[in-house]
């Protein structure tokens, strides 16, 4: 396979680490596609027995610290295993539990007493949290938060409704975001406090059925009373906590797209050699040569996106406008890419005999998640007119 990486700027030992990660997915994983269902789920057994494989490869709770079992990589080597896993669909979009329980910045901030009783079983694979932030009104625009928590004599009140959360029907705690301070809005006046699913006055409402498979619901906190030391970070400091889960997650959907554009070009190459139509064999066809092409400049292009934003953040310099870059590149080229990579492949494209409709289905999702490209360019546009003394 003609492949884009770009080598020269990747130290020995990061080049080693994506070749390691790259034989496993290809051998370990890439069979494992003709189990996955339409919901782009593997069987519990299936999965577990995977689980067990990555664990012994040494492919395990890859972003934690070691002193918790972690790899404790940073954010540029996470971007090169993302790409490699998105190789496959037999590891989901939003699901990367093959290899160790999701814990995300938020966890990590607990401190004490609240650290083993929620992080450590997390890490164990004894609880399981999910992540409350989107309500129906404020999804890409945090300050329009409604969900509001009080102070009172033993801790907090939360009042509220969460909308679309990821595994919330089998989460034992959630990660709430809420407002503390309505004047301050999202500069300091939303918090994030850890709420036990089994409090009075948290329900969830029914499954939202969506075009990936995914069964997101709403909470519903009516009431809910939260002692105070369930308050993560400190007062006013929820929004920070959240920014960086969510500049995280721009740049693996970014790299995820790097990772489904390389699949699916590599398949489309194959295939067009193959394939007649009217006499001709589909490689021989200029207007599919260019298709090619523009494929193969467009993963090249969003690769040293999320390289160069990943490798910003690793080195602590302020790069919030990189991970917007590397996720509104990725997404809307990677999509692009792999719509023309099924079109080539005509009516075998929309079977499942081939990954391509699953990967269409994600990389048409990741252009709204973790915010929409159209916002994301919105704000991008702010910082330019900023720096430009505008």
């Amino acid at each position: 396979m003609f492949d884009t990486a770009p080598d020269h700027a990747l130290p020995e030992e990061l080049i080693q680490f994506r070749d390691n990660i790259r034989r496993f997915v290809e051998r370990e994983l890439m069979p494992l596609e003709r189990h996955v269902t339409i919901d782009g789920k593997l069987p519990p057994d299936v999965q577990a027995a995977a689980a067990v494989k990555a664990k012994a490869a040494g492919f395990w709770l890859m972003d934690m610290p070691e002193e918790l079992g972690g790899a404790d990589l940073n954010l540029l080597a996470l971007a090169i295993f993302w790409e490699e896993i998105a190789r496959t669909t037999a590891v989901s979009a939003r699901d990367q539990s093959i290899f160790g329980p999701t814990i995300g910045p938020i966890l990590l901030a607990l401190q004490g007493e609240m650290r083993e009783k929620y992080l450590m079983p997390v890490v164990r694979g004894e609880l399981k949290a999910c992540f409350a932030q989107t309500e129906a009104d404020a999804g890409s625009d945090p300050s329009a938060m409604r969900t509001r928590a009080v102070r009172t004599a033993g801790g907090w009140k939360i009042d509220g409704a969460k909308r679309y959360i990821t595994k919330a029907a089998d989460a034992d705690f959630a990660q709430v975001f809420a407002v503390t301070d309505p004047e301050k809005g999202a500069r300091g006046g939303i918090s994030c406090f850890i709420v036990d699913m089994d409090t009075p006055g948290v329900s969830i409402g029914p499954a939202e059925m969506t075009m990936m498979g995914d069964t997101p619901y709403e909470i519903f906190l009516d009431n809910v009373e939260v002692p105070a030391e369930h308050l993560v970070g400190g007062e006013g400091l929820g929004f920070t906590l959240a920014q960086k889960y969510i500049n995280y997650g721009r740049i693996r959907h970014g790299a995820h797209s790097c990772g489904a554009m390389a699949r699916c070009l590599e398949m489309t190459a194959a295939y067009v050699k193959q394939r007649k139509t009217f006499g001709a064999l589909l490689s021989d066809r200029q207007g599919v040569q260019w298709m090619l092409a523009d494929g193969y400049m467009a993963l090249h292009a969003a690769r040293l996106m999320v390289h160069d934003a990943a490798a910003k953040v690793d080195r602590g310099i302020e790069a919030r406008v990189e991970t917007f870059m590397a996720k509104i590149n990725g997404v809307e080229s990677g999509y692009k890419v792999v719509d023309d990579c099924l079109q080539l492949h005509g009516g075998m494209g929309l079977t499942r005999e081939t990954p391509l409709e699953r990967y269409w289905r994600d990389l048409r999702s990741f252009r709204i998640t973790e915010g929409p490209t159209e916002v994301l360019k919105t704000t991008m546009a702010r910082s330019i007119l900023q720096r430009a003394g505008l």
